[in-house]
């Protein structure tokens, strides 16, 4: 059936206006690099207008979550509006025990969602296998898009204030703002409220030469690593071999969690980079969220570089008050292991979670264990010997990849089947006869290895490059790598592995 021009207008009007399921609106999306060169045009119309800056945010970022999660946009809305009266109401009342029911009443709203929404059907589940198929019935719950990320930026926001490390905001639309803030909505960084409030309202709005050239280079770094990197590795390589790993030898299930460790790292500091650099051409600045987390040479130095937003959030708001290293070395580790268990149980209510979170806190309490028995050893490859760091970053790297078997795997059962493949089916004779059917996916892995490990000031330049160079070579460059990306792209898009959790 053919449709006149209007009838066109009309569908495409609705596609707009509706949310999809099947397609949730991602950054690498040519639909929102579309919406936000539109937004971007009439933002930078009100520089002088913060509190008319302020709702046309609040609308666009709704808008994004609904075209990310549907109707759990109001959810987004009453998280919102709920630590924003209890943190006034923290800050008022002068009684202790009243402040501490308060903030209790904060951590449990916003754990109460979290672990509706995130663990239902996980105790659902195992409630029927305990006792029964049909032993509960419920529906699958929908785990609404970065509803872990929101909820932790909440708590911050709650806790600070009961700590007196920040005053309330006096504007319930400042602080939707704050946390419906689209570039960081969905897959973080977790932003701290501290750092975030005080650039809200500044007037003017400032978007330095310097601001506009960095977000720009971000965005196409963001897209190369997520777009180009991590999708194609991932359709074309990783996905393949933890789906069937008995049908291929020990050697492409080593190479497929190799790959898995460069897709994850690519995919979710992709993103970050585009968050930070969408942010920064709104004028916000945003704390590097990844520093190279493969140059580690010590575990500890490995959660100071990957999820920096969420390794320090885990340290100020879950560690420290559990003890931290305060009470004695025993208590250190087991706080350790502790806040590590609850942070692979953050990422979703399953054993493969929660086995990867005690490796990473079994690792770090031996590392602090290694530090206090062996003289001169140290907590980050910068204070080693080169000879010291360059096996530490491959003992580091090899215990990580050994988490990421765990994090990707579906069930035990493939993380047990890979290792015995790599164990026992190592076959180092097919090794060129796979590397040459696998060109492609093994020039992108060793490339974004290369890349990944070269000098801090090699990937400073290069952004410094693309940042100072003049707008119409940073238009080619937009334009090439949005023509690389269509390159390799599928036709289906890749959401990022971090909408999630």
């Amino acid at each position: 059936m053919n449709l006149t021009g209007s009838d066109q207008i009309v569908s495409k009007l609705q596609a707009l206006l509706s949310y999809d399921a099947s397609s949730p609106l991602i950054f690498s999306s040519g639909l929102f690099l579309f919406l936000l060169a539109a937004f971007l045009l009439l933002y930078s119309r009100l520089r002088y207008a913060p509190t008319a800056r302020i709702f046309y945010v609040i609308l666009f970022s709704l808008y994004f979550y609904y075209k990310s999660s549907g109707l759990y946009f109001l959810l987004l809305i009453l998280a919102a509006t709920s630590d924003y009266w209890i943190a006034r109401g923290i800050h008022r009342v002068q009684n202790r025990a009243g402040r501490r029911w308060l903030v209790a009443l904060s951590v449990a709203v916003n754990l109460g969602m979290l672990g509706y929404f995130k663990y239902t059907n996980f105790f659902v589940e195992a409630a029927n296998n305990l006792f029964g198929e049909g032993f509960l019935q419920f529906q699958n719950i929908f785990l609404p898009v970065g509803i872990s990320f929101f909820v932790f930026q909440s708590l911050s926001y709650t806790i600070d204030i009961y700590r007196g490390q920040l005053q309330p905001l006096r504007n319930w639309p400042d602080y939707l703002f704050y946390l419906s803030f689209f570039p960081q909505l969905v897959a973080g960084p977790i932003v701290r409220a501290r750092d975030f409030i005080p650039q809200i309202r500044r007037n003017p709005l400032v978007v330095t030469r310097e601001m506009f050239g960095t977000g720009v280079a971000l965005i196409l770094i963001g897209l190369v690593k997520k777009a180009i990197i991590s999708d194609y590795i991932s359709l074309n390589f990783v996905d393949r071999v933890f789906d069937e790993p008995l049908l291929y030898s020990g050697f492409e299930c080593l190479m497929g969690i190799y790959g898995y460790a460069l897709q994850i790292y690519c995919d979710f500091s992709g993103y970050s980079d585009m968050a930070i650099g969408i942010a920064l051409l709104l004028g916000f600045r945003f704390p590097k969220n990844f520093d190279a987390p493969y140059k580690a040479a010590t575990i500890t130095e490995f959660w100071r570089r990957w999820h920096i937003s969420l390794s320090t959030w885990l340290r100020d708001y879950l560690y420290i008050p559990l003890g931290g290293n305060r009470k004695g070395r025993i208590r250190t580790y087991g706080n350790l292991l502790v806040t590590m268990l609850l942070g692979g149980l953050w990422h979703g209510a399953a054993v493969r979670f929660i086995l990867w979170g005690g490796l990473h806190g079994a690792a770090l309490a031996l590392h602090k264990l290694w530090m206090r028995l062996v003289p001169g050893a140290k907590a980050t490859g910068r204070e080693m010997h080169w000879w010291v760091r360059i096996p530490g970053i491959l003992l580091t790297f090899h215990i990580v990849c050994l988490g990421w078997l765990m994090f990707r795997a579906d069930t035990m059962q493939t993380v047990e089947l890979m290792l015995r493949q790599i164990f026992d089916h190592f076959d180092a004779r097919i090794i060129p006869q796979v590397i040459e059917g696998y060109t492609g996916v093994f020039l992108l892995i060793a490339l974004g290895y290369l890349l990944h490990m070269l000098p801090a000031s090699a990937d400073r330049l290069a952004r410094q490059t693309v940042a100072r160079a003049p707008l119409a070579l940073q238009v080619v460059l937009a334009a090439a790598v949005i023509w690389c990306v269509m390159q390799v792209k599928s036709s289906d898009i890749q959401p990022f592995i971090y909408f999630q959790f």
